[in-house]
């Protein structure tokens, strides 16, 4: 396939949660390649300086912070560190989350909030943290990732779909209240994609199966399409998208 190129956002400065590995991943090597500045975090240290150090030595223009999300305070200052590094965002993309299976009769307090924590929590934070930067510049694009899940009404991890069924209302009240600062907010929507996560946890030949009798194409969600919808979100090309939900998921709902 042959991507398109985003002049828009070549040294613009992006930061990217969950960036290390899965989705995120791809999104962090996607706006490298589009020339952009990244700051990225991910409580996996290890994975992620090494991939900071791949691209740096490729010529990036990244840095890498260890962080737990679950800790507000962590990411706020995770954040301070890499605007000292690249600067001051104007694209912020709301990655990180786990869709870690559990059944209703098996959540106790602790669980559902730390669960509420780790998939929707940092997202509030984190637009809260680098929005004033945005309004600073006159323009920003917050990207935000929910999940086909809640809409294909999937069953096994009832906290984990409350959580991103929150992200939708969520995004549509900061397009409001940001929108007049012309900073976008919007949400991306993956179906079922194949991940090294997944396909370790979850993908089995029977599920495969079923996925693709529920879709309208015939083909696997790899990554890479989701780092492309969050690039032209990210990009100037959509610049009148705002407070609305951008479905990657081959048709299955």
């Amino acid at each position: 396939m042959s991507f398109a190129v985003y002049p828009s956002l070549k040294d613009t400065v992006v930061f990217v949660t969950g960036g290390a590995s899965g989705i995120g991943e791809s999104i962090v090597r996607s706006f490298t390649d589009q020339g952009s500045k990244i700051g990225f975090v991910d409580i996996d240290a290890q994975r992620g300086q090494k991939l900071a150090d791949e691209l740096r030595g490729a010529g990036a223009t990244i840095h890498f912070e260890a962080c737990d999300l679950r800790d507000t305070n962590a990411l706020k200052t995770a954040f301070a560190n890499l605007k000292d590094a690249v600067g001051p965002a104007t694209v912020l993309v709301n990655n990180a989350a786990r869709d870690d299976r559990h059944g209703w009769e098996d959540v106790t307090p602790e669980y559902y909030d730390e669960r509420i924590a780790t998939n929707l929590r940092h997202m509030f934070f984190a637009t809260q943290t680098v929005a004033p930067d945005m309004i600073k510049a006159g323009k920003g694009s917050i990207i935000n990732f929910g999940s086909n899940s809640w809409w294909e009404a999937s069953g096994g991890m009832p906290v984990y779909t409350t959580s991103k069924a929150a992200v939708h209302g969520m995004t549509r009240s900061f397009a409001r209240d940001l929108g007049q600062h012309r900073i976008r907010v919007n949400t991306v929507v993956p179906g079922w994609v194949m991940t090294e996560r997944q396909k370790e946890l979850w993908v089995t030949p029977e599920g495969l199966e079923g996925l693709l009798k529920r879709q309208c194409l015939p083909d696997l969600i790899e990554p890479t399409y989701l780092a492309r919808m969050v690039l032209f979100l990210a990009s100037d090309d959509s610049a009148m998208c705002t407070a609305n939900n951008y479905m990657v998921e081959a048709g299955s709902i």
